[in-house]
């Protein structure tokens, strides 16, 4: 098992602030496995709106932090398939499903796994805690296009 730090994160994903949403990844298996941390915080962009009088964080945004570490996942298990020019898109979520709400404080924890990779698309269990209880969790498929 590895880790990696936020510059390597960077190195990889493409998103940047407001939009990336893992910090750090505590834990990578190839191929297998990759458990990212979200720090979220009260500065967070989204917080304005949603809601004033009590902060939670966007399911479809945990959706997305869940997506951005398998981005992670899928690269750093295959670089060789992945050119300069690729990204990583969403080909779908299913299951989606919201368990409790995530607010200003809370440490994200997006844990992801291979299911399987067929013809280049990659198929992902994902599930996203906070303090042990879990929060979220998806099926997500994505594949790699050159732009």
């Amino acid at each position: 098992m590895t880790t990696m730090n936020i510059h390597k994160v960077l190195s990889l994903l493409p998103h940047r602030y407001p939009f990336l949403l893992i910090d750090k990844v505590l834990e990578f298996e190839p191929d297998r496995h990759l458990l990212g941390l979200k720090n979220v915080t009260f500065n967070e962009p989204y917080f304005v709106g949603h809601f004033p009088i009590r902060p939670v964080m966007p399911g479809v945004l945990i959706i997305e932090a869940m997506a951005q570490a398998t981005g992670l996942l899928a690269m750093e298990s295959r670089p060789d398939e992945v050119s300069e020019k690729s990204l990583y898109y969403f080909v779908g979520i299913d299951k989606a499903r919201f368990k409790r709400p995530v607010e200003p404080g809370d440490q994200l924890f997006l844990d992801v796994s291979v299911l399987n990779v067929k013809r280049g698309i990659w198929k992902f269990a994902g599930e996203a805690r906070v303090d042990d209880k879990i929060v979220a969790t998806a099926d997500i498929m994505c594949t790699a296009r050159d732009f």
